[in-house]
């Protein structure tokens, strides 16, 4: 069983984007500029958007935190969205999900140009991507692929299971895994009401849990020598640690580790590449990779 370290395997591309930045503002080029939309106080956005923030000074980027309370309304966000759009100096720009339920989401998101749309979310980025246009991928997709390309992990032909049907995570995924030049892979997405769910899981070579459940996935769901990528992230309490929680992945580590060829930890291996690559993608906003 060999681990993969999403932690290293960052560190490494934000060391080789920062390279790249210096190499353009040495030629005259402009820092890219990505901008943060934080509403409210919720943990996980806090420090999600402040692990953003290093992230952008790591990388030489120009960064910016706009925020707001919990009770802003709909327009006043509308109409920081619109700024954002129209500031020549911004490259990209993320609205942090989720927001107070007094806001549509979607409209947000949609309000967003899709130029912009650095988390990838917009629907003619996903549609883009869908199609295998170039476009903005949504940074925890193609931070999975890309931990999987750089362990040197074939996907071309092999059967890959993907836990969870959700916008962010699920049918991206799965749109990368089986487009020729990305994963090339025979694709199966089940989810909670899959009725052969474990049956599918056990034949998967590479298998992706996204579920939110944390220890859905069991050693008798998966084959020997499987690849298992695990995207959970929930806090479950743990009076034992600083901040009274613990992060647990979807997939019961212990026991499903020693029958894996690769697996990811919970810390350290999703995780970090999800920023790294809203990196990568404000890096191309800047240099105007996808849209002119």
């Amino acid at each position: 069983m060999q681990l993969i370290d999403g932690k290293a395997t960052a560190a490494a591309i934000k060391k080789e984007i920062a390279e790249e930045v210096e190499r353009i503002v040495a030629a005259g080029g402009k820092r890219p500029h990505l901008a943060a939309v934080l509403v409210g106080h919720d943990g996980g956005s806090e420090t999600y958007v402040r692990n953003k923030v290093k992230a952008c000074e790591e990388c030489g980027f120009t960064s910016s935190l706009i925020r707001y309370e919990a009770d802003v309304t709909e327009d006043e966000l509308l109409a920081c969205v619109d700024r954002l759009n129209r500031d020549a100096d911004v490259d990209g720009f993320i609205v942090q999900l989720p927001l107070p339920p007094h806001i549509a989401e979607q409209k947000v998101i949609e309000a967003i140009d899709f130029r912009k749309d650095v988390d990838g979310f917009h629907p003619v980025n996903v549609g883009r991507m869908a199609i295998g246009l170039p476009a903005y991928v949504s940074a925890t997709p193609k931070g999975i692929y890309e931990l999987l390309r750089r362990y040197g992990i074939a996907t071309s032909g092999r059967k890959c299971v993907i836990l969870g049907r959700s916008n962010i995570v699920g049918k991206p995924m799965a749109q990368l895994m089986m487009q020729k030049q990305y994963g090339d892979a025979t694709v199966t997405v089940c989810h909670s009401h899959s009725r052969t769910l474990k049956e599918e899981c056990r034949a998967a070579d590479i298998l992706i849990a996204a579920i939110g459940q944390p220890g859905f996935v069991t050693a008798d769901m998966v084959k020997e020598g499987a690849v298992v990528i695990d995207v959970g992230t929930t806090r479950v309490p743990d009076p034992t640690r600083k901040s009274g929680y613990r992060l647990c992945g979807d997939v019961r580590f212990d026991e499903v580790s020693p029958k894996c060829s690769f697996i990811t930890p919970v810390p350290g291996g999703v995780g970090p590449m999800t920023i790294c690559m809203l990196m990568l993608n404000t890096l191309a906003a800047g240099k105007r990779e996808y849209y002119g």
